[in-house]
């Protein structure tokens, strides 16, 4: 029976995990923090749980599809809930609208807002979903390793088709008029850390996503799923080792043998790296071309408020989103050093409909803002820093319907910043999405998910081929576990 050491116990190296264990590999896995996860993660308040980062479940099937792989029935292990409205969405003019994925629903709703406005929304639904299917068939599910890949005639056609040198917000505004609709369609389009006002039309297929599929939710939150994959690693025979930190991959003669950590040796002939590439190239493999790696470009960082309250919200939903004034500027703050002075907000609300997760609190919630990752900016995130910035959110939170006292209902608050992924999830720069997905770091010019000169050693995460994303890590599981069964 062949080995495999997974280092580090993230969403990429449970399921890659899982898929190997499917195929008869005696698997490990070795995490540095005593909790499996990754920043898919959790913080427990007085008996609450707040998700840490990962709230936005879509495309459900590719979560539960892992499990149906291996012979079992998802629902033993989490239950998933259907949400519909998948937003709500407040603006600074205190207009607000509900977006579903039920058609007939989010039609009238579009056609409250104006007439006709469903005839755009139709239009963008099935040219964003093609961009999808399309993704997924010639790029997403492929290796990516030779550029033979690349290079046939029918991909590279596909890729054209798709117009990806226009950007997002082009793009949007070519068939979407209505600011209102626009503006939520683009803020959608930046879940992965892009600048939709530079970067490609190819991440409006986000938001068409989120409506064809709609949204989901699983009781007790999001962490509940990374449980369930920690427990079917462990029925599956696999092996987890937390509070085991991995100091260097141990390579010889061009092939891996093995890892050092911080509690001894383990050998091993075939490792999956599940930290992020840039950190693993620079201090576990020590490769002298990681500087070329740093030199490129990065995603966006995020400011998270966790929020414990007294009291339940009844205007809100799980998801909301609230578009600020001057929206354009306050979503590129992020991309140009800057904490805008006017941020949009995404608020994760799980309370509305989970009971079982609020603990002592009568309810909870996530506030996340979009902010400059460390490279890109000189801000210094301390006590004063965050400070104003918090009450800067708090002032916008105020403009929202129901959240007009909400600074007096709070019980509990802490944050996450820049400084909090770099240091403990040894997240490069303090990105919260890792190596941008600029057109020029996709597909085969993304760091590939099988190393190009060491025998044995692979990649699953963020920064590597297919990209970042909790369902997109999932699925490029599948792809890095075949490439190991091929050898």
């Amino acid at each position: 029976m062949k080995k495999v050491l997974v280092v580090g116990a993230g969403i990429g190296g449970l399921c890659t995990a899982i898929r190997l264990l499917n195929k008869g590999y005696d698997v490990t896995i070795l995490e540095k923090e005593n909790r499996v996860g990754g920043k898919v993660n959790i913080k427990i308040k007085n008996g609450a749980r707040f998700d840490l980062t990962a709230s936005v479940l879509m495309t459900p099937k590719i979560y539960t599809d892992i499990f149906s792989e291996v012979g079992k029935d998802y629902r033993d292990y989490f239950e998933m809930i259907k949400i519909d409205p998948i937003y709500k969405v407040n603006y600074y003019d205190k207009n607000s609208y509900k977006y579903y994925s039920e058609l007939g629903k989010m039609v009238e709703e579009l056609e409250n807002l104006e007439d006709g406005l469903s005839i755009q929304y139709l239009e963008f639904l099935y040219k964003s979903f093609e961009k999808y299917l399309n993704s997924k068939k010639y790029f997403l599910d492929k290796p990516m390793i030779n550029k033979e890949e690349i290079l046939k005639l029918k991909t590279i056609a596909k890729f054209l088709e798709s117009k990806p040198f226009i950007t997002t917000s082009d793009y949007l505004k070519s068939i979407i008029k209505n600011q209102y609709l626009l503006n939520y369609l683009i803020f959608q389009s930046m879940y992965i850390g892009v600048n939709p006002y530079k970067n490609s039309s190819l991440y409006t297929l986000i938001p068409a996503i989120s409506h064809i599929y709609g949204l989901w939710y699983i009781k007790g939150g999001f962490y509940n799923y990374i449980e369930a994959l920690k427990k079917l690693i462990l029925e599956l025979g696999g092996k987890i080792y937390v509070n085991t930190e991995v100091e260097k991959i141990v390579i010889n003669k061009g092939k891996v043998i093995g890892v050092r950590t911080n509690r001894g040796n383990y050998k091993s002939d075939i490792i999956v790296c599940n930290a992020d590439y840039p950190y693993a190239i620079k201090n576990l493999i020590r490769n002298k071309d990681y500087k070329e790696i740093e030199k490129q470009d990065y995603s966006c960082s995020v400011f998270i408020m966790y929020l414990g309250l007294n009291k339940k919200y009844k205007d809100l939903q799980v998801h909301n989103i609230y578009i600020n004034k001057n929206f354009k500027k306050s979503i590129q703050d992020a991309f140009k050093g800057k904490l805008p002075k006017y941020p949009s907000l995404y608020l994760y609300y799980p309370s509305k409909i989970d009971e079982t997760i609020s603990g002592k609190f009568a309810s909870i919630l996530n506030v996340m803002v979009r902010v400059p990752n460390l490279k890109d900016s000189n801000i210094i995130w301390n006590k004063d820093t965050v400070q104003k910035f918090r009450n800067r959110i708090i002032k916008e939170l105020k403009n929202i319907d129901g959240l007009e006292n909400i600074e007096n209902d709070i019980l509990y608050e802490s944050y996450l910043t820049p400084i909090h992924l770099k240091h403990k999830f040894y997240a490069h720069n303090g990105t919260a999405f890792g190596l941008s997905h600029k057109l020029n770091q996709t597909a085969y010019f993304r760091p590939h998910i099988k190393d190009d000169n060491i025998k044995g050693l692979y990649y699953i995460g963020s920064s590597t081929h297919p990209g970042n994303g909790v369902s997109v890590i999932i699925d490029g599981s599948k792809i890095v576990a075949d490439e190991i069964c091929k050898g």
